[in-house]
């Protein structure tokens, strides 16, 4: 029996997949970089038939990449059904290649004669990455929640998301905590790419009528970073300073890094040497191998609240509510931003 076929637009695609496998038909190496979030690999070339037919068709014409494909991909067709069908069991799949072309078309044909229900992105993976851009150029309800290093913003965020609160954690979906020492136990971070279609999915999942709460960000995140249709309207967002003093701020520091490498930690003051100085980074060193964790962190603490003190000195205090942390937990906080929403926002943009 055929299987049904339909093509989607990006919003309706993405609408449509929930309780179906996406299939994403493109090379190992194009997946790599950036799929659509949830997508399973299934290459209809290797990466190097994909160049071997990419230039067949630049140096010969499109019916000789065409039939170079037929013949590279010929002998596999059964395989890929049945690793089709061990990633869908159920037979109900959603399924992209880079624009809908050749490489989708033919994997559709197999799967539908196959029996699969098959529901194919209209324009491909670039439609979807064009449409994402637009999603994240509409208006977002956003409050920026800022502080100096060691505030515990990440914290205070898990503790507005427990009440229920709307929060975009631009650093988790990073994967890296946004300072030189962001990544020091060396997690991998997601690709340019992938990292704003995660932030797509995220985003997806929050109503941008309502509030959402946002830390505080430089516009590139480790090797991330955020594209300036979001960045803009971040950096325009209310803005709520957490205020902490210096040694809850450092003991928050040392509960964080206490458990990191001696040598990686001192490698990352190292990074910020030119700008902390070198006798500083000398201290800091010998306060390291001391076990002097909060010592070593108030060090660098002298470079990143000068540096943030700046950039402050630049908001309007009119679109800012300073909230007074220290002496209560994080999610005391929380309690307190919350009780402050309506201040933050203006009464005239909540109605």
């Amino acid at each position: 029996m055929k299987g049904y076929i339909c093509h989607l637009q990006a919003p309706e695609f993405i609408a449509s997949s929930e309780g179906r496998t996406i299939l994403d038909a493109r090379s190992p190496s194009e997946y790599e970089v950036g799929h659509i979030v949830g997508a399973m690999s299934l290459p209809l070339f290797s990466d190097d038939e994909r160049a071997q037919v990419g230039t067949a068709y630049k140096k010969q014409s499109r019916e000789k990449a065409v039939k170079l494909g037929l013949e590279l991909v010929g002998p596999s067709l059964r395989k890929k059904v049945e690793q089709a069908e061990k990633l869908a069991r159920n037979r109900k799949v959603s399924l992209y290649c880079w624009r809908g072309g050749m490489r989708s078309g033919s994997l559709t044909w197999l799967l539908r004669t196959a029996g699969f229900d098959v529901e194919l992105l209209e324009g491909g993976y670039k439609a979807y990455r064009d449409h994402m851009y637009q999603y994240f150029a509409q208006e977002w309800n956003f409050i920026t929640l800022g502080g100096r290093t060691g505030a515990g913003k990440t914290e205070i965020l898990i503790e507005l998301d427990k009440r229920e609160e709307q929060i975009l954690d631009l650093e988790g979906i990073a994967k890296h905590k946004g300072s030189a020492f962001g990544n020091i136990e060396n997690h991998p971070q997601p690709s340019v790419e992938h990292f704003q279609n995660l932030l797509y999915e995220r985003l997806g999942q929050l109503d941008p009528k309502l509030p959402i709460w946002v830390e505080d960000e430089s516009q590139h995140i480790g090797q991330c970073w955020i594209n300036d249709e979001l960045f803009v309207q971040v950096k325009a967002a209310p803005f709520a300073l957490i205020e902490r003093e210096m040694g809850e701020r450092t003991k928050h520091l040392a509960e964080q890094y206490g458990t990191a490498n001696t040598d990686a930690l001192k490698a990352m003051f190292d990074k910020i040497a030119r700008r902390l100085g070198g006798d500083n980074v000398t201290l800091a060193h010998a306060k390291l191998d001391e076990g002097d964790i909060e010592g070593a962190a108030e060090i660098a603490l002298r470079y990143y609240d000068k540096s943030y003190d700046f950039m402050i000195e630049k908001r309007k205090e009119e679109n800012m509510v300073r909230i007074q942390g220290s002496g209560l937990d994080f999610g005391a906080i929380a309690d307190q931003l919350i009780k402050h929403k309506n201040e933050l926002q203006g009464e005239a943009h909540l109605a």
